[in-house]
């Protein structure tokens, strides 16, 4: 036998099981830090997220359609990017259709309010705005 023993166990079993034992202090001690710092982020991306932004504000007609331009190039080059992955073999037919819907719809939402985002839609799960 190549391998000292005590006690009818390895000395190589003994280092394995102080191993395992420091890598899970370690990793026990690295999920907490993780959780800490993604919770702390969170908290950090929400106040940013809430603030600047002032939903009463009314734009003018001028404003309006000024945004209603430049919402419609910002449209017709997204679809035009999502023809080319579908073109390129990216997505498929139905995933571009699927997408292009999607980035008309969120066009027509904004056309709706005015050209003034909202927001505040994205607050579900249990958030509650203010």
């Amino acid at each position: 036998m190549d391998t000292f023993t005590t006690n009818a166990h390895p000395i190589h079993y003994n280092l394995k099981i102080r191993e395992r034992f420091t890598l899970k202090k370690y990793g026990i001690g690295f999920f907490i830090v993780a959780i800490l710092f993604l919770s702390t982020v969170n908290v950090s991306i929400n106040e940013v997220s809430a603030e600047g932004f002032n939903k009463d504000v009314k734009l003018t007609v001028e404003q309006i359609d000024e945004m209603a331009k430049l919402q419609q190039k910002a449209l017709e080059q997204k679809v035009e990017i999502i023809h080319k992955y579908v073109e390129f073999g990216v997505f498929t037919e139905a995933k571009g259709e699927k997408i292009i819907r999607h980035i008309e719809e969120h066009y027509k939402e904004l056309a709706d309010n005015d050209f003034i985002p909202n927001w505040d839609k994205h607050k579900r799960h249990g958030k509650h705005s203010d």
